[in-house]
């Protein structure tokens, strides 16, 4: 593969989508209308977000109820959550297991869910403010690769390049990846052929989503890219 391919992908979608504004926070009033699905409280070309504990609390939250499940799943489970008022992980913490279950409900898999937003939310508070490793983060019951990128990407701004399916679905599809390719494989073939950028990071990945949301979402895919131009 040539080593520049990646990012001349990144640059095709950039062109063809535009900025894309991940990870959408609900007290933000600005929306990408061309987005797929949800289109509130995207902030495209603001890479300063999030800029409180209460935000990057939510995205925190967010990663997690977005596991196996559409984002406008799990907004609908975070508005739940806002409308009890506890996007705080101190009154979140209190939350017993059935107003909790039922907010999350929306998401899916409230059982499991419910106990992952726990655990991530004592982790949180345990932190004080801290940022934490990604090997910290694994440590969480409930917290796989996947999210443990997210999160350090979205909340805290870390260079970390999140892989998930569709990542995976587009570039095998194009011959670039075999589809059994791991996680951590395709992940370093990601950072070692992208410049060490945040906003690149945060955009490739929306960008891959938004693309897969429109062509790969059942076979046969209806590849519009052509990597060889």
């Amino acid at each position: 593969m040539k080593e520049s391919i990646i990012f001349k992908i990144y640059e095709k979608l950039y062109h063809i989508y535009g900025p894309q504004g991940w990870w959408p926070l609900m007290d933000l009033e600005t929306e990408n209308p061309d987005k797929i699905g949800a289109t509130q409280g995207y902030h495209p070309l603001d890479y300063d977000l999030p800029g409180t504990p209460e935000q990057k609390y939510e995205i925190i939250l967010g990663t997690i109820l977005t596991q196996n499940t559409a984002w406008t799943s799990a907004e609908k489970a975070l508005e739940n959550l806002k409308k009890l008022d506890v996007i705080h992980p101190e009154r979140f913490i209190l939350l017993d297991d059935e107003t909790l279950k039922n907010a999350v409900r929306p998401a899916g898999f409230l059982n499991q869910k419910s106990v992952y937003l726990k655990n991530i939310s004592q982790f949180f508070l345990s932190l004080k403010g801290k940022t934490p490793t990604r090997r910290e983060i694994l440590k969480v019951k409930g917290v796989g690769n996947e999210t443990a990128d997210s999160i350090l990407l979205y909340a805290y701004r870390k260079p970390e390049f999140v892989i998930d399916a569709y990542t995976k679905r587009i570039f095998s599809n194009l011959g670039l990846v075999d589809e059994k390719i791991t996680y951590m494989d395709l992940k370093k073939l990601f950072e070692n052929n992208l410049p060490e950028d945040v906003p690149i990071y945060q955009e490739y990945h929306a960008l891959i989503v938004e693309h897969a949301k429109r062509y790969y979402r059942k076979k046969p895919y209806s590849e519009i890219l052509d990597i060889n131009k």
